[in-house]
């Protein structure tokens, strides 16, 4: 059941990430310890990504969604290595979010639920640090002020990197 629930939420974050309402359902390519990679189809284009969801949530809320870290490759956009961010909850306008892997800090900007890079090199670079890091922490406030604080694992970070740039056709 947790599995099943699990799957549906993924292809729910899929299909929000999306631009266009022309994508198949997301295909498992395999569970990296701590990173999940999956592949689909995207205007005949393959988008593959990794996802993973905090080991701990800290913040003083009562409710949030749920919550995911992805690195998202697109070659027909010549687009690899985009962080994302989905905090469960819609961030305070104009506020940043934080990434910290093995005390490196990398500045998100936010929009709605969403933190994003500010560029290709940033995405690079927190990529990078996530493939031979042990955790990565983000921290943001949302819309009512309430500050979170999510720990990731980045156990089979690096496999799971390698196995949707294999899919991809990425280097």
């Amino acid at each position: 059941m947790k599995r099943k629930c699990r799957k549906l939420i993924l292809a729910g974050v899929i299909f929000s990430l999306c631009n266009s309402v022309q994508a198949t359902e997301p295909k498992l390519l395999g569970q990296h310890g701590d990173w999940t990679a999956y592949m689909f189809m995207e205007n005949n284009s393959k988008v593959c990504y990794m996802v993973s969801q905090p080991k701990k949530s800290e913040g003083n809320y009562s409710k949030r969604g749920d919550v995911f870290a992805l690195i998202t490759h697109r070659p027909a956009e010549k687009s690899k290595n985009v962080f994302s961010y989905i905090a469960g909850y819609p961030y305070k306008p104009g506020s940043d979010a934080t990434v910290t892997v093995n005390n490196q800090n990398f500045k998100l900007f936010t929009q709605d639920d969403s933190a994003w890079a500010p560029d290709q090199a940033t995405d690079n670079k927190i990529t990078d640090a996530i493939k031979r890091g042990s955790s990565l922490v983000v921290k943001g406030a949302s819309a009512r002020g309430t500050e979170t604080v999510d720990t990731f694992g980045l156990g089979g970070s690096t496999s799971a990197h390698k196995a949707i740039s294999a899919e991809c056709g990425v280097k």
